[in-house]
């Protein structure tokens, strides 16, 4: 429970002298050109003991009280400083009564009043324990959090094309096992809710907690459709982290968080967030030239392994370096080389009557890679389970020029292009006995011009007015990288896709704007799939 502070005889004393050189010197003056300055400073004692009633810090009828008093003694005092003036004249005579309608005081210069004022507020803040900028009666701790949220409202369309195959095609199709819809037009309304707080724990320590909406068994969209039948909305812990800065050039960083990387949505959505641990370096070498690397490591799935259970762990091992370049107007080019190894996350046969490797098939995936019945010797007596055919190890290059010239309007041109070295296809056949041909390759490029508010951390506000378009064109083959994890909008989600993105984003106040993104896209190879996707979103952060 919070304590207020307690007031001291000296914060007593205080506070009576500030009521009382409030009143005193604003009764009403002889000099007509003084008269605002002193209620000036009537107003701002009288302003102080009300703030300090709302904060609970002294009782009202005490304050009503002391007010009171106040008044009481600086009227005797006016009236005993012209009894004190009339005698330092020279006059023996008893001083008259002044007027009810009008009352001499002293002059007080304009530089005292106002040091007055200021070793006032000086003492009874300090009394207090009150510091510039915070409120009254808060603990220190409260300084160390900074809350943050968002929340967006998004319309979705999902529309197929006329030729595409039919449900079926797709359901016997290992890569496609995923694809429940080829044909009818889907419309829904879908929220997204986030908040957060970032922590301050010393100079070189922090941290951060992050709620969200969403499905739970998903990884990559913190999206909930609507829908009064559905109940409840689920609301689970997306981020929770402590974050170490020993050096300025150097970070280091555990627990769940934001994806540490230099990349685009080719390989990673968006909204995934990566567990593990992972230190990034940053060091300067000259005054426009600046080096990145960022090294780690992410469990993906932790499996109890036994003599029924032969399947291991699954992780990412993560290695990125890079330069950036910023030129005196705050243009900018950078160029990132990763390295990303998915170890275990390749499908093994069970055995005949056996079924130790059921957990090397994916706890999650969306659509696109090339998969493998685990179960394919044992299919008159289990069922069928689907595990990844190649192996994953990612070769990605990532580039961006971010022209400033027109600031604050930008042009931007990003570059990304990966390669899954992993692929081997004899040790594939050995594996798996099915052969699969190479589809490895992926990459993309996006132009964007306009404001980059939209793109900034969340302390950077959105400003009414602000806007942004893109265009942008994707080309992702079935085993470029792992399908669960690349974006979930383009193509609802997953590889073996291509296609072009279009949109806009407009700040129609400040922190509040509306995007449209409209998506069309095609398979590479195997049965027709095409999808449109539209998606107006309106957004605001806090």
């Amino acid at each position: 429970m919070l304590k207020k502070p307690s007031l001291k005889y000296d914060t007593k004393r205080i506070l009576a002298l500030s009521i009382y050189v409030g009143l005193a010197v604003s009764a009403n003056s002889a000099y007509a050109d003084e008269r605002e300055s002193l209620e000036q400073l009537k107003a701002t004692t009288t302003n102080l003991i009300e703030l300090l009633v709302q904060e609970g810090v002294l009782p009202k009828d005490k304050a009503e009280a002391m007010m009171k008093k106040a008044s009481q003694d600086a009227a005797q005092q006016v009236k005993q400083a012209k009894v004190k003036e009339s005698e330092a004249s020279g006059t023996n005579k008893v001083a008259k009564q002044p007027d009810e309608k009008s009352v001499r005081v002293q002059y007080v210069p304009e530089h005292v009043k106002k040091e007055m004022r200021e070793e006032l507020k000086k003492e009874v803040m300090t009394e207090l324990n009150y510091k510039a900028g915070e409120r009254l009666a808060m603990p220190s701790w409260i300084d160390r959090f900074a809350f943050n949220g968002d929340i967006r409202l998004r319309y979705q369309n999902d529309s197929f094309g006329d030729n595409n195959a039919p449900l079926s095609a797709f359901q016997n199709e290992f890569r496609n096992a995923d694809v429940l819809n080829s044909s009818e037009e889907r419309r829904r309304l879908r929220v997204r809710t986030r908040l957060g707080t970032d922590v301050k724990v010393n100079d070189w320590l922090n941290g951060g907690l992050r709620f969200t909406t969403g499905l739970f068994n998903t990884p990559v969209t913190p999206n909930q459709t609507e829908g009064i039948a559905q109940g409840k909305y689920q609301f689970g812990l997306d981020a929770a982290f402590l974050r170490a800065k020993p050096v300025e050039w150097a970070m280091i960083e555990g627990g769940r968080f934001a994806n540490p990387f230099f990349n685009t949505d080719l390989v990673w959505d968006p909204d995934l967030a990566f567990d593990g641990v992972a230190a990034t370096f940053n060091p300067k070498l000259t005054s426009s030239l600046t080096s990145f690397t960022t090294v780690g490591a992410f469990p993906i799935e932790e499996i109890q392994g036994s003599e029924v259970n032969r399947a291991k762990d699954k992780w990412i091992y993560a290695l990125q370096t890079g330069i950036q370049w910023q030129s005196s107007n705050k243009s900018t080019a950078r160029l990132g080389l990763s390295y990303y190894d998915f170890k275990n996350v390749e499908g093994i046969a069970n055995p005949v009557g056996l079924n130790v490797y059921d957990a090397t098939a994916p706890a999650w995936r969306q659509k696109g890679n090339n998969t493998f019945d685990l179960n394919k010797a044992n299919a008159a007596t289990q069922d069928e389970i689907y595990g990844l055919a190649s192996e994953f190890k990612l070769i990605n290059v990532t580039g961006q020029i971010d022209i400033a010239k027109f600031n604050p309007v930008h042009v931007t041109l990003t570059g990304d292009y990966v390669k899954n070295i992993g692929f081997d296809e004899d040790e594939i056949f050995r594996r798996t006995g099915n052969r699969y041909e190479e589809e490895t390759d992926g990459y993309q490029v996006m132009l964007n011009v306009g404001h980059n508010t939209f793109m900034a951390p969340a302390d950077v506000p959105v400003k009414k007015h602000d806007w942004r378009m893109m265009l942008g064109y994707k080309y992702i083959e079935a085993d470029a990288v792992l399908d669960g994890y690349t974006d979930s909008n383009f193509a609802l989600g997953g590889t073996d896709t291509k296609g072009w993105l279009l949109a806009g984003e407009y700040g129609i106040d400040k922190n509040a704007w509306v995007t449209l993104r409209y998506f069309s896209t095609d398979r590479i190879t195997g049965p027709d799939l095409s999808i449109d996707t539209l998606l107006i979103d309106f957004a605001a952060k806090f």
